[in-house]
């Protein structure tokens, strides 16, 4: 268990929790289906396996081919955990399953669950490390990952959301916004219970690289994701 705690000691369990299901509709077995030599879910759950502050990796499928293939990783501290069919379907929610699973366990309240979803391939074992570091450190409650944009946005009736059109910002004078990129968040067991949300109460915002807002979600997306890999392999 992780006992450094900026000088306390405490005594807790972290759990990656990656929620992989067996059912896609724009690519099929798309958490298995290979990126840079090695199944999608591969590369998350190795990023979690070998950072510090995790306990153990789980991975939560309602699929036998990719249960077969997670154990076939070898990973010491991942497991598979069997999900609900029931809360696998298009419209189940990631808390749904979340909160599954740890009514199914047993639990400390002040044990961590880190949600790491597999459509995030960038993330990386040191990004996971520091983010728990910032989160101690902060006295959060909760934490998420983000990245910052520096896109311009605009709603449909035309209006400028996040600067003014007639004062336009040069890109290296704008501070951008902060944007979810989906690859890690952090609460407690007993605050994913109390809000059945994956974030509550005082949140730290944990910056990663901005190329890591790219995610897996169409076929053409593997091919961006690999380049991305390919160029960032030694950050």
């Amino acid at each position: 268990m992780w006992k450094e705690n900026i000088g306390r000691q405490i005594n807790l369990t972290n759990i990656a929790f990656i929620p992989v299901r067996g059912g896609s509709k724009s690519i099929p077995l798309k958490n298995i289906k290979m990126l840079a030599g090695y199944p999608l879910v591969y590369w998350t759950a190795m990023a979690a396996n070998n950072a510090k502050c995790i306990d153990k990796v789980i991975i939560a499928t309602d699929s036998d081919e990719i249960k077969n293939t997670v154990k076939n990783f070898n990973f010491n501290k991942v497991e598979v955990y069997d999900r609900d069919p029931d809360n696998a379907q298009d419209l189940s929610t990631t808390e749904s399953v979340m909160l599954e699973f740890i009514n199914k366990q047993k639990f400390n309240d002040d044990d961590n669950l880190f949600l790491i979803q597999a459509t995030s391939p960038l993330l990386k074992t040191r990004f996971i490390d520091e983010m728990y570091e910032q989160f101690l450190s902060e006295k959060a409650d909760s934490a998420l990952s983000c990245v910052i944009t520096k896109r311009f946005f605009w709603s449909e009736d035309g209006c400028s959301i996040n600067y003014d059109y007639m004062n336009r910002p040069r890109r290296q004078d704008f501070k951008g916004v902060l944007m979810e990129n989906g690859a890690c968040y952090i609460n407690s067991v007993k605050n994913i219970l109390k809000c059945k949300n994956r974030l509550f109460g005082k949140i730290s915002v944990y910056k990663m690289p901005e190329y890591t807002a790219a995610e897996i979600d169409e076929p053409d997306d593997f091919i961006i994701i690999e380049k991305l890999m390919e160029k960032h392999r030694n950050d």
